[in-house]
């Protein structure tokens, strides 16, 4: 947006659903891990507020802020309640109110795929949403899960009630509470379980709820031959691709192809790290200002731990998602819960990110791509390694700006 005063440039944020896409100078940080809820939540993440700005992230993405059958805001009921596991209304609202002042914007969980009815109807089932806003009848819920409305436009989250969007009334409904969500104080959506309905309803829902900026987790299993991840993935990350365009591109996705390699290519076969047209083989490689990069969340990792990236080795996984192409994301358990020495690093990281203006559209070189070692310039005054292979840029204009446990970056 160049030199315009800050004032213009907020107003012009706040109507212009592609501003942060297209600046592509996000960092976003995942706030919360699977057990959050029981550690008294929105307090916690308050004071930490100064020391995520500082760190130099863009948007936090805060669990899901709603009632819930579960406590981990999964299973919602009444979305219209911001009284949950992870802290009251009040206390939920001086953090934002915090995020607001430190200007780190707030992303909000939308959980709408599926919704925990209150009342047995239609066949004796949970269908029903009587009693509570949103008071919706059996047509809400799709044919496939109880309900008396179409069959499902995505894949079926099962033994819950999946909500039906292609009913008009529905649809008007959502639309209503993520318009609520913006003005409590969220700027950013992050869409669940994005599987599970079609992205034009992701479209409509972006076009009139104006999120500054949007994520979807479309996340199906990469390309495997038995337990042996496949060198190509073209496949899976075309899947994501056609999600991404399927909301009009206007929402980014979770880059699951990128991590599903880079946990192999950590343990000694970083020649994953190279298409067979010599670009990074994730989403990233295709279409990286769509492409939301991280090593792990409140699913994968955490205690759930169900695709967790090699502990052993999440340096060399963050110099490769902060010094890339793509939008990276940093995990909360990694940035708070491992440790003084790695929040320090992956900061370091983020610092020559933002000091070298790498974005989301930045060109990569990729130099090497062997079993133990990777190594590739991006833009004209980043190179980075890593794996234990030993290698360095030529020319005395390089200097190193970090290094660390199989990884060093180096600037012009």
């Amino acid at each position: 947006m160049g030199n315009m005063s800050n004032g213009y440039e907020d107003n012009n944020q706040q109507t212009d659903i592609g501003a942060t896409m297209r600046s592509g100078r996000e960092i976003l940080f995942q706030a919360f891990n699977w057990e959050s809820h029981k550690h008294d939540w929105w307090r916690n993440l308050e004071r930490k507020v100064p020391d995520i700005a500082k760190s130099g992230f863009t948007s936090m993405w805060l669990p899901p802020a709603t009632n819930s059958f579960a406590p981990e805001g999964y299973l919602p009921q009444n979305l219209y309640s911001l009284n949950s596991a992870y802290g009251s209304e009040h206390l939920l609202k001086i953090l934002l109110q915090k995020m607001k002042q430190y200007k780190v914007r707030a992303m909000a969980d939308i959980v709408i795929n599926h919704r925990i009815g209150t009342t047995q109807g239609h066949g004796g089932m949970y269908n029903r949403y009587d009693g509570i806003p949103m008071a919706w009848g059996e047509h809400a819920v799709t044919s496939c899960t109880g309900g008396l409305g179409n069959k499902s436009t995505g894949d079926n989250f099962n033994g819950v009630p999946n909500i039906d969007h292609s009913q008009q009334f529905v649809r008007k409904d959502l639309i209503g509470w993520m318009q609520w969500l913006r003005n409590v104080g969220f700027q950013d959506f992050r869409f669940d379980f994005a599987r599970g309905y079609s992205p034009k309803y992701v479209k409509e829902y972006i076009e009139d709820a104006k999120p500054l900026f949007s994520v979807g987790e479309y996340w199906d299993s990469c390309n495997y031959s038995g337990s042996a991840l496949d060198y190509n993935q073209d496949s899976h990350r075309q899947r994501i691709i056609n999600w991404i365009d399927g909301t009009g591109q206007l929402s980014a996705a979770f880059d699951f192809t990128t991590k599903g390699i880079l946990q192999e290519a950590v343990k000694g076969q970083f020649w994953r790290l190279h298409d067979p047209k010599g670009k990074p083989p994730g989403v990233m490689g295709w279409w990286p200002s769509r492409a939301v990069t991280f090593l792990d969340n409140h699913d994968t990792g955490s205690t759930q731990a169900h695709w967790p990236f090699p502990s052993n080795h999440i340096m060399e996984g963050y110099t490769y998602i902060l010094t890339h192409p793509g939008i990276p994301s940093v995990f909360y358990d990694h940035f708070y819960d491992w440790g003084n020495s790695i929040h320090d690093q992956i900061v370091k990281l983020m610092d020559i990110r933002r000091n070298q203006d790498i974005h989301s559209r930045s060109p990569v070189t990729i130099l090497e791509a062997q079993p133990n070692l990777y190594s590739a310039m991006i833009g004209e005054k980043v190179c980075m390694k890593i794996g234990d292979g030993s290698w360095c840029p030529s020319g005395k204009e390089w200097t190193l700006a970090t290094c660390g446990h199989g990884y060093a970056v180096w600037q012009k």
